[in-house]
């Protein structure tokens, strides 16, 4: 029994938002966005690009095992990562920018929470019937078949994408049609079957129920946003100086006592809401910026022969002058503006250091490790022998000879451990680690202080590409 001087509870148990089918620019942009961005991800696994007959021939792959990540003829390194660091600050400053000029844009379009939602969506309609059908079945409290029918039917659906979308992810990481009949077979590795089983149920649950909670609760966005919009900043909303008061739609009858305003109260625009909101309560967090409430709005205008535009994409610096019926800011002006000139340089000199980076880097590399355990070695001829370690990168999709060699000290000289040659072959696209001796000779008196500068060279014998390292030799006097 409740005691009656408790505190009313505050817990409110969430109310499934059903929007309704509207039709428009932004809602078309949305779907032509939402076909693009899926196409991608699930088709671009299988798409082949030939390296050589060495190499994989997956246009895009993580191959985690071999420690590279190959896009198309870019072939990434895994001590090349400054390449992903580099476009993951594009990334970021592109959604900086993007957030600074038009508000939350990429969350209203091309999220991935969003794009699988709309999708989830659209199937939800497809099998239950717009807004108004799916309410009542939602509503209904009897669990007749119908709706046994409907509910096991979308689920389903609801799953076969879920499973579609962790296996497109697996596929980036492997051979595509090699890991699918793997997994058809039962022949996959375990990792393979458990992250598509987490990505399957993951996809179902935020796309299928938690939606909108994903963004409002889960998603840190929001709160963040904030920092990077200001009152010349492009957001959806409404216009109530002209929708002010609004009222119902009179088509006979005497004129109201006092003057209506365009909005009709028809909640067009709620109904279609994704998130659930009133967009004319002003601007709020859970706002993704969708526009599709300017669709419904625009359309119920057009029906009762008012103007386009009482909500619209629009500056909180624009409501002045549109209150004193001045014209409003190109929208331009708006856009360009010092912030956002000052993220479109830096995303473009990020940009351009990467192609510059990428285009310059050497297609056989070197590092040489000292082994310090000893320093140096007196040999029983009296010549002084330093050990290093040095890997060859061959980034060519053929075998390749490299020869070493030193520089900088003329009384060096370079051994290969374990061959009389100069020279050791290293596979096509791979990493050779080689130990090498450096000797001083005979007549070196060996000291524990000096460490004379020199340089080791790698030539490919096949086309006279070179690279060094800069080390020092220790134990060497005067």
């Amino acid at each position: 029994m409740s005691d009656s001087n408790s505190p009313p509870s505050l817990y409110a148990a969430r109310e499934p938002i059903f929007p309704k089918r509207v039709s428009g620019k932004f809602r078309n942009l949305k779907w032509i966005i939402m076909a693009v961005t899926l196409g991608i991800y699930y088709l671009v696994p299988w798409i082949r690009w030939d390296r050589g007959p060495s190499l994989p021939d997956q246009a895009v792959l993580l191959d985690l095992g071999g420690r590279r990540f190959y896009f198309f003829w870019i072939e990434i390194w895994p001590h090349e990562f400054y390449f992903v660091a580099g476009l993951l600050i594009m990334a970021g400053l592109g959604l900086f920018l993007f957030t600074s000029a038009l508000g939350r844009v990429w969350c209203g379009y091309a999220c991935p929470q969003t794009v699988w939602t709309d999708l989830y969506i659209l199937v939800e309609r497809w099998i239950e019937g717009d807004r108004n059908a799916r309410l009542r079945l939602y509503h209904q409290k009897k669990l007749d078949f119908r709706k046994v029918r409907l509910r096991v039917t979308k689920w389903t659906a609801w799953l076969l994408i879920g499973l579609a979308t962790g296996g497109a992810w697996v596929f980036y990481f492997a051979d595509a049609p090699t890991l699918l009949v793997d997994l058809v077979t039962g022949n996959a590795h375990p990792i393979a079957y458990s992250t598509m089983a987490i990505l399957t149920l993951t996809t179902f649950f935020f796309g299928g129920f938690a939606r909108e909670q994903i963004c409002i609760y889960a998603c840190p966005w929001p709160r963040i946003q904030a920092a990077m919009m200001d009152e010349d900043t492009l957001v959806v909303g409404y216009r109530d100086w002209r929708g002010e008061p609004r009222g119902k739609l009179k088509k006979k009858g005497p004129e109201p006592a006092e003057p209506q305003g365009d909005c009709i109260d028809c909640m067009a625009c709620v109904n279609v809401c994704p998130v659930g909101i009133d967009i004319r309560d002003g601007q709020q967090m859970e706002c993704i910026t969708c526009a599709l409430c300017i669709d419904a709005c625009d359309e119920i205008m057009e029906k009762v022969g008012r103007p386009r535009g009482l909500i619209d994409y629009m500056a909180v610096s624009d409501e002045s002058n549109e209150r004193a019926g001045r014209p409003a800011v190109n929208i331009w002006k708006h856009i360009l503006r010092p912030r956002t000139i000052m993220y479109t340089t830096l995303w473009t000199l990020v940009g351009v250091g990467l192609v510059f980076a990428l285009f310059i880097r050497a297609d056989i590399e070197l590092t040489v490790a000292p082994v310090r355990n000893p320093t140096f070695v007196t040999m029983s001829d009296g010549s002084i022998r330093n050990t290093y370690d040095v890997q060859l990168r061959n980034k060519h999709g053929e075998q390749r000879q490299f020869k070493l060699s030193v520089s900088g000290d003329p009384t060096l000289h370079i051994q290969i451990e374990g061959t009389p040659y100069a020279s050791v072959p290293v596979e096509a696209n791979a990493a050779h680690q080689q130990r090498v001796y450096v000797i001083s000779p005979k007549g070196s008196a060996p000291s524990t202080q000096d460490a004379t500068p020199f340089r080791i060279w790698v030539e490919d014998n096949a086309n006279g590409e070179r690279a060094y390292k800069d080390t020092t030799f220790n134990g060497k006097g005067n």
